[in-house]
């Protein structure tokens, strides 16, 4: 006896749903073990214990009150000690100093040590700045002391397409550069005492806060990233090596023990570590024949991304690529 298509069809559609329903499932309890795992990781510690901090320092920096209302949180709290976990290409110099301000109120209260990870370029070095001691791996990078600001210009891809853009202006430097129109010496120049009026305040803050010699902060000031063991010899890191050497160095100049838990503390927002967990579950869903909650899974990647542009004076390293 022959089965009727429409029932094979109904059929196919049935298990698909079913298959779909249970792999969101299983992802959904893969998310719940993840953040479970990362919650007692960090939170295993009462907060009314005597611990060491964790903040880690990672990504784009940009305004972040959540984590300044959390370094607070830290000062009121019964840690004996701040470590700064960094690996980060910096950020937006507003962002930035905001950071670097809550971590010197913090050290004023508690003895705080930065650990380059990775990265402390730029606006993420201006963070390490904010520790009384700033340790780095051999091969980490840090430095890249400089300001930029960056706009494209599509002036000659509007003559190709035959549109002129037309402004009327209260005054010549208003929404000055215009990204439309030829950017005239006067706009050139006003941009460009914003971007030396904060590489000054950046610069000096190097100077003041490493105590460098004018040749020595003229050699670390040029835009250059440097490794750790560079860093050492140009006195802008103390020391080089891990958070096992912040842990002796908090042992021995502020007689935290080092047998002392440690605690990573977060900020109520969420970061990007699981988006590999948002990029597995789309590509299952769109395999599954579901494009509209694929699109969906897309859609709120789209809007974390969107979260993390940034506009205005960067302290930002990334690497020029010529070609």
């Amino acid at each position: 006896m022959s089965i009727d298509a429409d029932q094979i069809v109904e059929r196919r559609r049935l298990r698909r749903k079913v298959t779909f329903w249970r792999t969101l499932g299983i992802l959904a309890v893969v998310a719940a073990v993840a953040v479970g795992a990362a919650t007692v990781a960090g939170r295993s510690i009462p907060v009314g214990s005597p611990h060491v901090a964790r903040v880690m320092i990672g990504g784009l920096i940009r305004n972040d009150r959540e984590r300044v209302e959390m370094l607070e949180e830290i000062g009121r709290s019964r840690a004996r000690a701040v470590i700064l976990s960094i690996d980060s290409p910096g950020g937006t110099v507003t962002g930035s100093e905001q950071l670097y301000d809550a971590l010197r109120r913090l050290a004023a209260k508690k003895p705080v040590v930065a650990v380059v990870e990775g990265v402390a370029a730029s606006g993420a070095y201006i963070a390490a700045l904010g520790a009384d001691h700033v340790i780095a791996r051999r091969n980490a990078l840090v430095g890249s002391v400089g300001v930029i600001y960056q706009f494209p210009n599509f002036t000659e891809l509007l003559k190709t397409v035959g549109v002129t853009m037309e402004d009327i202006k209260s005054s010549p430097l208003k929404a000055s550069p215009n990204p439309y129109t030829p950017t005239t010496p006067e706009a050139r120049a006003a941009v460009d005492s914003l971007v030396k009026d904060s590489y000054a305040w950046f610069r000096g803050l190097v100077g003041e806060r490493r105590k460098l010699s004018d040749p020595l902060l003229a050699t670390v000031s040029d835009g250059r990233v440097f490794t750790g063991h560079q860093g050492l010899e140009l006195q802008l890191v103390d020391e080089l090596g891990d958070e096992r050497t912040a842990r002796a160095w908090l042992a021995r100049e502020k007689g935290v023990p080092e047998d002392l838990k440690v605690r990573t503390w977060r900020s109520g927002q969420v970061g990007d570590e699981f988006g590999w967990l948002l990029g597995a579950a789309r590509g299952v869903v769109s395999a599954l024949g579901f494009p509209q909650a694929a699109a969906f899974l897309t859609q709120a990647a789209h809007g974390a991304l969107e979260r993390t542009q940034l506009d205005g004076l960067l302290a930002l390293w990334h690497p020029r690529v010529d070609g």
